[in-house]
């Protein structure tokens, strides 16, 4: 795979799962490299010149008043990264540790952190080979950025810490590098904050399950449209003329997905004069909730693309005359390293999610129970009442969308004061982001279990067949999954659809 070449201005969430998943090379583009130089040569001035400012010359935080020069300067580096390394719990994924990293290194070659080259070079080359340091996924409040987290990661730059082995097992950071014949740094003046400065962490979590609930919309469409055929559903609702004098964007789309999803269904054709005029809100509405799920999503993209763009740690370094003389620029203190928007979006994501998952599971419901299936046997079960079907996924799908709704309560509502008062509002974007990537499994798993459904009732319906899309649909679902001919183990059969759709063989019909 081509290399991917960084420049802190045009990175887009595909290309974070590239490298994150698909493990494509990772290098600085020259331009970029020209501006990170530049930069440096201002901070390197300052210190030359022992001139006060923050972070380079002085303490963090609350001891920002405390002045670091000569021999100290690098002691401070060193210092920094280890006090700030205090992560529990479990270690985020190794994807998502990757993504973080390259979204460090994208964010330090916008040139105005003040870093080497070097230290951008070498998190490309750990990547590039596999180092990837174990990253505890809890301790960060999401201000100043997610400290916590990357100091685990610039931990394992200076050789100390953990990183993953090549079986997903723990090894020495040290004995990771020399494996890897990377040199481990000897960090300079304001590397250190300049690695623990920022919302990669958060940003790495959520850019993932943003693609990964991309697809579970997509899937949505598919699974829906395949209950409202199983359901002999109308599709009236659907209707272009509707959408149109309600014209937001997902809902047009969700709506257009449903109509050629169900055009040529000999399902729906066998019901076209039955006189019903409208469904439940379930099937009714899934072009204005799968919509709005859309629109979310559509607006966190553009959250997240603006924020894996941007310079978001502090301070930061502006070059006056980028063709003058070396040196000169103003380093200036801000609050860029601030998790709130990105905590708003992963916030608002799982609000999104977890209405998909609840119209859903309303779906599952309808097609499980015989006083809503529309002639359908009780719980999709042959031989009800010796076999039980499918009364008791419902009742996973119900324990999965009700713990959504605990988990969706916004995180980012919440402040806690830190640092000695100095750190008085903070985002908690990282536990957003460790919810959300909850609520995207349970969504997931929901969905499964409505597809495993409806494919079982469509199969009832026979010889009747749906339109050719949810034929494939079907297949896909029944390539892992066989008609339920009686009572069986099904947990299985669940997270083997969950895996097709994670894999979007579902969200390709209508991509």
């Amino acid at each position: 795979m081509q290399a991917l070449h960084i420049n802190g201005n045009d990175l887009t969430p595909e290309a974070v799962r590239e490298v994150a998943v698909h493990k494509r090379p990772l290098l600085l583009a020259p331009d970029a490299r020209e501006a990170v130089n530049r930069a440096r040569t201002v901070v390197d001035a300052l210190v030359a010149n022992d001139k006060v400012s923050y972070a380079i010359t002085t303490g963090v935080g609350r001891l920002s008043d405390v002045r670091i020069a000569g021999e100290q300067i690098r002691e401070l580096q060193v210092n920094l990264i280890r006090s700030h390394a205090v992560g529990v719990g479990e270690p985020l994924a190794i994807a998502e540790t990757r993504a973080m990293m390259l979204l460090r290194a994208n964010s330090l070659a916008k040139g105005n952190s003040g870093v080497r080259a070097l230290l951008i070079d070498t998190i490309c080359e750990m990547v590039n080979r596999g180092v990837t340091p174990v990253v505890p996924s809890q301790g960060s409040v999401g201000a100043s950025g997610d400290l916590a987290p990357l100091a685990h990661l610039a931990l394992a730059l200076i050789g100390e810490g953990d990183c993953f082995d090549e079986r997903g097992g723990r090894i020495a950071s040290g004995e990771a590098l020399k494996r890897a014949q990377i040199k481990p740094l000897a960090l300079e003046a304001k590397e250190a904050v300049s690695l623990i400065n920022g919302t990669q962490a958060m940003l790495a979590v959520g850019t993932l399950m943003l693609l990964a609930a991309e697809t579970l919309v997509d899937s949505a469409d598919v699974i829906g449209a395949m209950s409202c055929d199983a359901l002999q559903g109308t599709h009236v609702a659907f209707d272009e003329r509707i959408q149109k004098v309600r014209p937001h964007a997902g809902q047009t789309r969700t709506a257009a997905n449903l109509r050629r999803l169900l055009e040529h269904s000999e399902i729906r054709h066998s019901h076209r004069d039955c006189g019903r005029v409208q469904d439940a809100y379930s099937l009714r509405c899934m072009p204005q909730v799968h919509g709005a799920v859309r629109d979310t999503l559509a607006h966190c993209r553009s959250v997240f693309e603006t924020e894996m763009n941007s310079a978001v740690d502090n301070p930061l370094v502006f070059v006056t005359n980028p063709k003058g003389v070396d040196g000169e620029g103003d380093v200036l203190s801000g609050g860029n390293f601030h998790g709130e928007p990105v905590a708003f979006a992963l916030d608002f994501l799982g609000i999104a999610l977890s209405a998909l998952a609840g119209i859903s599971e309303r779906r599952l419901e309808r097609l499980v129970n015989p006083a809503l299936s529309e002639g359908l046997p009780p719980f999709l079960a042959p031989g009800a009442g010796l076999n039980s079907g499918f009364m008791m996924p419902q009742v996973t799908a119900a324990a999965l969308v009700s713990e959504n709704k605990v988990l969706a309560h916004p995180a980012s509502v919440d402040s806690i004061t830190t640092s000695g008062n100095k750190e008085d509002f903070v985002s908690m974007g990282m536990t957003a982001a460790n919810k959300l990537r909850r609520i995207v499994e349970n969504t997931r798993n929901a969905l499964a279990i409505e597809a495993m459904a409806a494919a079982q009732a469509i199969d009832f319906l026979a010889p009747l067949k749906p339109s050719k899309s949810l034929q494939q649909a079907h297949s896909a679902i029944r390539s892992v999954c066989a008609t339920m001919d009686r009572d069986r183990v099904m947990y299985l059969d669940f997270a083997r659809i969950a895996e097709v759709i994670a894999n979007g063989n579902l969200a390709e019909l209508v991509r």
